[in-house]
């Protein structure tokens, strides 16, 4: 089966105040399709380990492969192209421009990426929104709209450049119990229907169970997956 994401031999250090080995030896794979997720307590590394596999974070050891490719050490300017491509990212906050539509949030990474014109982003973004059912808030302002609506355009916005990986910290940490159960949903769906693969970081025991497989974290180290 084919890997969407390799981690080999992951090292962290914080520089300051002092040195501090945040994240050691990681080693593991997510396949295609794969639903799996990240436990571990505060401080772990959890959140540390999320920002390095979709590139955000370039300053540790160890070699990450994404498509079978190798990321690490290229360019900002590449990973850049890489992370717009490759990965939807979906944060405990949502991120949305308040004073954008809807349908212009989403349609904002496709317009980075240029390589769609903007009648056919335009198009995609609407499939994504009617994908999550929410195709009638397109030409809503951001700010006038719930916060479970809220979370649904951000995955719409990460899913619009259609990634190979969607990963999320805390995607569900400011959500009522409906509403969490609504984006779990949907990205069961998204690996049932489409095959996507996703990461997602939680602190939710009942989410985390329900996923394919949980990568426990404890103290930097993957103690059990």
């Amino acid at each position: 089966m084919s890997l969407v994401l390799e981690a080999k031999h992951i090292d962290k250090y914080f520089k300051k105040p002092v040195l501090f080995h945040v994240l050691k030896d990681l080693n593991f794979t997510i396949k295609k399709g794969e639903f799996a997720s990240i436990m571990g307590k505060s401080g772990s590394g959890k959140s540390t380990l999320l920002y390095i596999l979709s590139t955000m974070d370039t300053d540790y050891e160890g070699k990450l492969y994404l498509d079978g490719a190798l990321v690490t050490g290229k360019p900002n300017k590449q990973l850049s192209r890489i992370r717009n491509e490759h990965i939807g990212f979906v944060f405990q906050f949502h991120y949305l421009l308040s004073e954008f539509s809807v349908l212009e949030n989403v349609m904002l990474p496709a317009k980075k990426l240029a390589v769609k014109t903007v009648a056919e982003i335009e198009h995609d973004a609407m499939e994504k929104l009617r994908m999550l059912n929410i195709d009638q808030l397109a030409k809503k302002r951001a700010s006038r709209i719930s916060g479970g609506e809220k979370q649904r355009v951000a995955i719409a916005r990460a899913l619009i450049n259609n990634p190979s990986i969607l990963m999320g910290d805390e995607p569900t940490g400011n959500l009522d119990s409906h509403n969490a159960e609504n984006v779990f949903q949907i990205f069961k769906q998204l690996k049932d229907e489409q095959g996507l693969s996703l990461l997602v970081v939680t602190h939710d025991m009942d989410f985390a169970q329900r996923t394919d497989r949980i990568i426990q974290m404890e103290d930097g180290r993957i103690v059990a997956q």
